[in-house]
């Protein structure tokens, strides 16, 4: 069997196990649409976000970015990460006969749950007014969280369960309708209700649920025609096998969430200025994040394509093929991340003098930071590929939990002094420690980093001093790389050529076979 295909379940099933209907992409098929649609989708994103920048004043828009980070904190924590359990166990209760039992407990679970959060996120919502947003005048923000909460968490329980199914194709169509719709409903609402973070909430909760209904109509017939379990398994069993699972996932999950959104709450907790400085400030950092953000999603898409690949490799015992690529993909992407950056800061006056409307001049001053920390938080993610492979995910959650501990310090000591900037900087020191971290956990298990490869993951860092060092010193290695065997070495050079001449092959292939029709 080919490794860069995945076979459909066994009898021809479609996505839930009944005969006929749709069925599961397989991987170079997956690895199209996905690419086709997400460079669309990506680019929508980019676009509202840039939008929103114009069209949402600081505070308003620093209230968004707490309110849409506590959606991602609180939507897998108030599931307790149940619906990842799909991508693990879901082919084993098919094959068992017993999938329409797993799916409709973890359903009906996770209903219950969430149910009991939103309740509770409303009951309380003057208290958590003031935990996300730093004051507790922001009572009807957080009633529409409440609603909210419950539908983002219905698109992640599709989402993971699509994933689970293999059904790429569709998935990726509800992403980018997702996504697409975001963009619709958040600019009726703005220029039809008002130019305010409820606004843009509203508008995501309804997109979610346009997303989530859309799904449910598409496999409400094949859920029907899912014959009835004839054996189900017995709740001890079912959730003796699937709790251990969901709460490492859950765990690592916030851990991960966390590190990602400590500094923003620290600003709004600990600014000298009080909550709506805070507030203002978040709206400013936010302003910063907008294009580094679309750089980690780039890199987390790339690592998750390459994972089975690896995988493969070492599940095959070519573990030296293994560092190999890793080393290769590490290299190439920290270049090309930092090129881009390069790019970002040289066009930095046209978006945040033109597009942005001058709002953001704090924004502005501390995107070489946000750059350089977004690029190494991406190339951690990559990074966890080999403890992946190694079976050593937990150590990932340590790298980052200590990353988190060490951002959460150093806020609370530069934050105070330096404002935005203080903010920022410890947030990069605390993504250095964790990508060199998890690197020396990588080493201790056998993964043997490239000079060159060091190096490439350094570069980001000189960022902070601007495009044109930054510039120079992406000249230099890339004359080193074509010159001598000092970056890229004979194999990997010979690699990259052969991918080169395939896809001219591919290229001019298709080019006179359009000369044709």
């Amino acid at each position: 069997m080919d490794e860069t295909t995945i076979p459909p379940p066994a009898d021809e099933c479609n996505e839930l196990g009944a005969p006929g209907g749709m069925r599961a992409d397989t991987l170079a098929d997956s690895v199209v649409i996905l690419l086709s649609l997400t460079v669309i989708q990506r680019v929508v994103g980019l676009c509202r976000a840039v939008l929103f920048c114009r069209w949402l004043e600081p505070e308003q828009l620093g209230l968004w970015d707490m309110a849409f980070s506590f959606l991602m904190l609180a939507a897998p924590l108030s599931m307790l990460a149940l619906p990842s359990a799909f991508g693990r166990y879901l082919e084993h209760y098919r094959q068992q006969g017993q999938l329409r039992t797993m799916i409709a407990r973890t359903a009906w679970t996770v209903g219950c749950l969430v149910g009991l959060v939103c309740a509770g996120l409303y009951l309380g919502r003057a208290w958590f007014s003031e935990l996300i947003f730093g004051s507790p005048g922001h009572e009807t923000l957080v009633s529409y969280l409440a609603v909210a909460l419950g539908v983002v968490v219905s698109t992640h329980f599709f989402i993971d369960l699509l994933t689970a199914l293999r059904n790429v194709r569709f998935l990726a169509v509800i992403q980018f309708v997702n996504s697409l719709a975001f963009a619709l409903f958040g600019a009726g609402l703005i220029f039809g209700v008002g130019q305010t973070a409820g606004s843009v909430v509203v508008a995501y909760g309804s997109a979610c649920l346009f997303s989530s209904v859309l799904v449910v109509w598409r496999l409400r017939p094949t859920w029907q025609a899912l014959p009835r379990d004839t054996a189900p398994p017995t709740h001890r069993s079912f959730w003796g096998k699937i709790v251990p699972y969901v709460v490492w996932v859950s765990a690592t999950s916030l851990t991960a969430n966390l590190f990602e959104i400590a500094d923003r709450y620290m600003i709004i907790h600990y600014s000298t200025g009080g909550p709506e400085a805070g507030l203002m400030q978040v709206g400013q950092y936010h302003s910063s994040r907008v294009v580094p953000l679309l750089m980690v999603s780039i890199a987390v898409m790339l690592g998750a394509m390459v994972t089975p690949h690896l995988s493969a490799d070492w599940e095959s015992g070519r573990r030296d093929r293994v560092q190999a690529r890793l080393n290769l993909f590490l290299k190439l992407l920290a270049l090309a991340l930092s090129a881009a950056a390069v790019a970002v800061l040289i066009a930095a006056p046209l978006l945040f003098d033109w597009a942005f409307r001058g709002k953001f001049d704090d924004g502005r001053a501390v995107l070489p930071m946000t750059l350089c920390y977004c690029i190494w938080f991406g190339l951690t993610l990559v990074s966890q590929n080999y403890l992946l492979c190694a079976e050593k995910a937990r150590l990932g959650s340590l790298a980052l939990g200590a990353g988190l501990v060490c951002n959460v310090v150093l806020n609370r000591i530069l934050l105070p002094r330096y404002g935005l900037t203080g903010a920022v900087a410890a947030t990069t020191v605390a993504n250095l420690v964790a990508l060199g971290l998890l690197s020396t956990f990588s080493y201790t298990l056998g993964f043997r980093m490239h000079r060159a490869t060091a190096i490439a993951l350094a570069v980001p860092a000189l960022l902070i001093w601007g495009p044109w060092p930054t510039a120079a010193a992406l000249a230099v290695l890339g004359v080193l790389a074509w010159r001598t065997d000092w970056i890229l070495d004979p194999a990997e050079k010979e690699q990259l050529a052969e991918v080169g001449r395939t896809y001219l092959v591919r290229v001019t292939h298709f080019a006179r076979r359009d000369g044709h029709s």
